[in-house]
């Protein structure tokens, strides 16, 4: 089997609450520490700007998981910045160099991201996709 292949899956709930307090508490040494300035300004510009905050949180949490690293050494929380199209306004993400070397080691071509929020959640999917491996019959996935 050859083609395009799912390399890992991520999923991430977040209280948005929780990232209010969080937000409320710490300030600026919070957001500066998770989120890059491009995304701190979107997300000043809403009324309530926690709960976007809350779903960027949760992509990047989503992001790490389907690389299989979590947030640490390997991929930290600057390395994955949240876009949103300006045409679809569908997520998306870009990595930075750290992401794109993680990436490229795996064979990951594309990172597709779903976000969702309610009142009291935000919801994150985040899948990898690239080029399928050959296995042979037997071999374990």
């Amino acid at each position: 089997m050859s083609g395009t292949a799912v390399l890992g899956t991520g999923v991430d709930l977040v209280e948005n609450e929780r990232l209010r307090g969080l937000i409320a508490r710490w300030g600026s040494r919070f957001k500066d520490r998770v989120f890059l300035p491009s995304e701190q300004a979107y997300c000043e510009m809403r009324a309530s700007p926690w709960l976007y905050y809350a779903g960027r949180f949760a992509v990047k949490e989503a992001v790490s998981k389907a690389f299989g690293t979590g947030i640490g050494p390997s991929l930290t929380w600057l390395d994955i910045e949240v876009l949103k199209d300006t045409v679809s306004g569908a997520p998306s993400v870009r990595l930075g160099p750290r992401g794109q070397r993680l990436a490229l080691r795996r064979g990951v071509c594309q990172v597709l991201i779903s976000l969702s929020h309610t009142r009291h959640f935000s919801l994150a999917h985040a899948m990898l996709v690239g080029a399928s491996c050959e296995k042979k019959e037997g071999e374990a996935y």
